[in-house]
């Protein structure tokens, strides 16, 4: 393989991926691959992507967590700028780590990068003073198939770092902080979304 390293089923779901490009530096600053298609189907992913996106966030903003009903998703994301904890939750309602999550700090100093399927939601709370977060996507944004789930669901049970907050039964950031004191800071519609068992009903 050439320039990436694939961790594959990371935390033990099938699908999630945890890829570290080959940096390579000297006193200049450095030069790496971001994405390769040979490399990505050399170690098994096959994906094709339409859409690259890029966000600016600062600190204890918490983006999640979404994903598209009729149009899933699967993202590659990574950090250029500030550190981010990412996070996925596995939506496949046939799958055996249905309602699973797993995440990841990706940083620009770990260039790490995370690829998730479609099937899951996603979502990222920014560690940094600000964040640039930036990813790729398999299928086009599209207005009006955005779902969601609580980003403190008791059942999925997420433990995003350096976060605290006495779940009161909604999605709501009121009470929670980082531990230097910052609030947490969701939008408006991210703190309406519902549990696990309430959004889906098989």
């Amino acid at each position: 393989m050439g320039q990436i390293k694939v961790e594959k089923n990371a935390g033990g779901i099938e699908g999630l991926c945890v890829i570290e490009p080959a940096v390579h530096g000297d006193a200049r600053g450095y030069f790496m691959e971001t994405y390769n298609q040979r490399d990505m189907e050399e170690a098994g992913l096959t994906m094709q992507f339409v859409q690259d996106n890029q966000s600016c966030s600062v600190k204890g903003v918490l983006r999640g967590l979404h994903f598209q009903k009729e149009y899933p998703q699967g993202k590659l994301v990574r950090v250029v700028k500030g550190s981010v904890f990412d996070v996925a939750v596995d939506l496949r309602k046939n799958s055996e780590t249905y309602g699973k999550w797993f995440g990841v700090e990706l940083t620009e100093e770990n260039k790490k990068q995370f690829y998730i399927p479609e099937g899951f939601a996603h979502g990222f709370l920014v560690l940094s003073d600000i964040a640039e977060f930036c990813y790729k996507c398999t299928d086009f944004y599209h207005p009006g198939d955005e779902g969601g789930l609580a980003w403190n669901d008791p059942e999925i049970g997420i433990e995003w770092p350096t976060l605290s907050g006495e779940y009161a039964g909604t999605a709501s950031a009121a009470g929670y902080q980082l531990e230097d004191g910052t609030a947490l800071n969701l939008s408006d519609k991210d703190q309406l979304w519902l549990g696990l068992k309430d959004t889906f009903a098989f």
